[in-house]
């Protein structure tokens, strides 16, 4: 786990078009999984979701270079050595819910952030009938929907969460 927590120290404070940087983001994200009663596998996917950003310069890709650098597929293939799919599959999908939610539900790509809407344009934008109805039938879509949810929630400037080390246990649980 000490690569994951350098990972947090060394480019946690990287911005990528939101209000908060990449640790405050991300720790969000896994406060409001916790606070959900999540099991840990769910947590750690949720702290982890974004850590394809921290990886091969993915972090800035569509600001700075108009580029999907695939962040979700760069974390799950990293994440892939300590954890089995129940953490890394919802990782894998994240991108997948957001282009699903923003085909089904109505008002969601309205209230994308900008830095979402950006990538979602370089993602594929939204899934049309037949990429719904695949993705519906993905053995992990109910995970990859309640990580987009703590996604598109864990954004909030000033927000008061634990730091790493508070999840270091909880990734030791989700870890194989």
């Amino acid at each position: 786990m000490k690569q994951i927590t350098d990972l947090f120290d060394r480019h946690g404070d990287n911005r990528y078009g939101e209000h908060v940087n990449q640790r405050e983001h991300m720790l969000q994200c896994a406060k409001l999984a916790e606070d959900a009663g999540e099991a840990p596998a769910m947590i750690a996917a949720a702290l982890l979701h974004d850590v394809g950003q921290f990886l091969e310069g993915a972090g800035d890709a569509a600001e700075t270079h108009g580029l999907d650098a695939a962040h979700e597929r760069l974390g799950e293939a990293f994440l892939s050595q300590w954890f089995s799919e129940d953490v890394t599959a919802p990782i894998f999908l994240h991108v997948a819910a957001k282009r699903y939610l923003c085909a089904v539900e109505p008002g969601y790509l309205e209230d994308l952030s900008g830095a979402s809407a950006l990538s979602l344009g370089l993602q594929g934008g939204p899934f049309d009938a037949a990429e719904c109805q695949a993705f519906e039938a993905h053995p992990f879509f109910k995970e990859a929907i309640r990580l987009r949810r703590y996604d598109d929630a864990g954004k909030q400037p000033g927000m008061v969460t634990p730091d790493i080390h508070h999840y270091v246990e909880i990734l030791h649980a989700a870890a194989r």
